[in-house]
């Protein structure tokens, strides 16, 4: 953490999804943050999303919250994801649940099951209930699973959670596409804009996230921040016809 913090600005946190942290641990992240701009964005426990009814979870829930909450200002959306066997058929359950976590907290729910894709009624209805509560919806760019790309907004912000392919030629293009859309949201509005770059061979998400990072400066006028290669030569080898 301490490495990461100096090349990037927000983390999709996923060791809170397999361990409960207490308030002590967390705040040994924070200190690794301190004086910067970052944002850790923790994924609930899985004991909470993975096992069981959503119902019996209320203990196991606050002792999560109170573990995050030791981020104070450094804590960014959090992350709800539900197994690929959640169905619709659950959705009520689903749906309480989300109604009864705090609302001083940002929430981002991802769901996998493709049900919740192939019924147009159900999927409006799961947007219109985030929207409703305030929460947004986790939009998955991955090989296989384009119904997880739905591209819906139901709140003026984003937790984009991009899968490539460790550098493969087509990566470039998705990456050239999403600044167009990402481009096009900030234009029309949009408040916090999330994109966690994850890769089959992580040693070479840092390339692709130079790539983006540049383009989305270039684009939209903008200063993020971006690794930082002690050895240049490791810098991402853009295609030919991108370059200007």
């Amino acid at each position: 953490m301490q490495h990461y913090v100096q090349h990037y600005n927000s983390i999709e946190l996923n060791a809170t999804h397999h361990k409960l942290y207490g308030a002590a641990a967390i705040s040994r992240w924070k200190q690794k943050a301190a004086g910067k701009d970052f944002l850790f964005c923790p994924k609930v426990y899985k004991g909470i999303t993975h096992f069981g009814n959503l119902k019996t979870k209320k203990f196991l829930t606050n002792e999560f919250l109170r573990g995050i909450s030791a981020f104070g200002e450094n804590l960014g959306p959090v992350f709800v994801q539900v197994n690929e066997r959640f169905s619709p058929k659950r959705r009520k359950e689903l749906f309480d649940f989300l109604a009864g976590l705090p609302k001083d907290i940002q929430f981002f729910l991802e769901v996998r099951h493709p049900a919740w894709f192939a019924d147009r009624d159900i999927l409006k209805e799961m947007f219109e209930t985030l929207s409703g509560l305030n929460i947004g919806a986790v939009i998955t760019d991955t090989a296989g699973r384009r119904d997880c790309a739905h591209m819906h907004l139901t709140i003026p912000k984003t937790f984009i959670r991009y899968v490539g392919n460790s550098l493969h030629p087509t990566d470039f293009k998705r990456i050239d596409a999403w600044v167009e859309r990402m481009k096009r949201w900030l234009n029309k509005g949009m408040q916090e804009l999330y994109f966690f770059m994850h890769m089959h061979d992580e040693a070479t998400s840092p390339e692709l996230t130079v790539y983006l990072v540049d383009k989305m400066n270039r684009a939209c006028g903008l200063d993020l921040k971006k690794p930082e290669f002690l050895d240049k030569s490791l810098l991402p080898k853009l295609p030919q016809k991108r370059r200007s």
